[in-house]
């Protein structure tokens, strides 16, 4: 094993799709010369060439549209946009474009890209550059969407969906960029729609996206101390998403929480939270609790940001209060 950050191990997977697949290139504001906004590409351009490592013009809904393209005539792009925010910029391409074109098409037509994008607050970025629209994309059927929440997962995860041969959205916490993390040395592709059970435990389930695994390991590593059992689940993917193992977690602990970063009302919690209550109605011991941002546009100050992030703290406390 080895140690790299979060971003590394999303530049690595990059380099080793595009050295295994001459097809595969990546695009976006600044992936070339300064190895992207986050770096996650640094060396990318000196390998590959500006070619296949092409910095575009600030116009997503421009890029977004070649990239397009170019994934229905036989390439495999990868795109950055900057902030996840900028996915309303381009919205059409994505929506009604890539997420359709398939279907449309009969398949006959496929579109093998990928959309690699930033979400989340805590850097003080205000809010237009700090919202997680993961439920955005989600909503409309054509686009899978996986979230990473650590180094291993990144790389895998990426792997995966840069040889998908259906649009993919790769939604990277900017949190986690800098964070350092144990991997392994070859990673594989890892399926969609398989979720990873990280912490078994019998008193309660989180079912978490992102960096939220990460403060819901934490949080029961703290609950632990306290006698309390938590099963953490890293769904890894919401679409598609693992329904199995959220269930059968339920039948065991008869407690659930679904942790997302984006907002409350028509969220990734919420929506996850309906979409398996029917079938876990009967074995819940209270209603699903969630932890998710509330809904007000991000602050830019962090003494009004930092109190409405979903973190540990919070998770911790709804724990403690739906084991009341």
């Amino acid at each position: 094993m080895k140690e790299i950050t979060y971003a590394q191990a999303v530049c690595e997977a990059l380099d080793e799709e595009m050295e295994r697949d001459s097809n595969v290139l990546t695009l976006g504001e600044d992936v070339g010369f300064i190895g992207g906004n986050f770096k996650t590409s640094v060396g990318l351009l000196d390998k590959y060439g500006d070619l296949r490592v092409k910095d575009t013009p600030i116009s997503e809904q421009g890029f977004v549209g070649m990239a397009v393209g170019m994934a229905i005539t036989g390439l495999r792009p990868v795109v950055e946009l900057m902030f996840s925010d900028f996915l309303l910029v381009c919205a059409d391409q994505v929506i009604n474009q890539a997420a359709k074109i398939r279907y449309m098409s009969g398949g006959q037509v496929t579109v093998p890209m990928v959309i690699r994008t930033p979400i989340g607050a805590g850097r003080s970025s205000a809010a237009q550059h700090s919202q997680s629209m993961q439920a955005l994309v989600a909503h409309f059927p054509g686009f899978k969407v996986a979230m990473p929440s650590s180094a291993q997962e990144a790389k895998g995860l990426l792997k995966t969906a840069i040889r998908d041969n259906n649009p993919v959205l790769v939604l990277e916490h900017k949190m986690e960029y800098n964070k350092k993390f144990m991997i392994d040395d070859e990673v594989e592709p890892i399926p969609f729609g398989k979720a990873n059970i990280l912490i078994k435990g019998t008193d309660i389930t989180i079912a978490a996206t992102s960096a939220l695994v990460l403060r819901s390991q934490e949080a029961a590593e703290i609950l632990q101390k306290e006698g309390i059992s938590v099963e953490v689940i890293d769904l890894r993917t919401i679409v598609p998403l693992d329904k199995e193992t959220i269930i059968e977690s339920v039948k065991k602990t008869g407690k659930l929480i679904v942790a997302d970063d984006s907002h409350d009302f028509c969220g990734v919690a919420s929506g996850i939270s309906g979409e398996i209550s029917d079938e876990v109605f009967y074995y819940l011991d209270a209603p699903i609790g969630r932890v998710s941002t509330p809904n007000v546009p991000l602050p830019f100050s962090p003494a009004l940001e930092f109190p409405i992030i979903p973190s540990r703290d919070k998770i911790i406390e709804k724990v403690r209060e739906m084991l009341k």
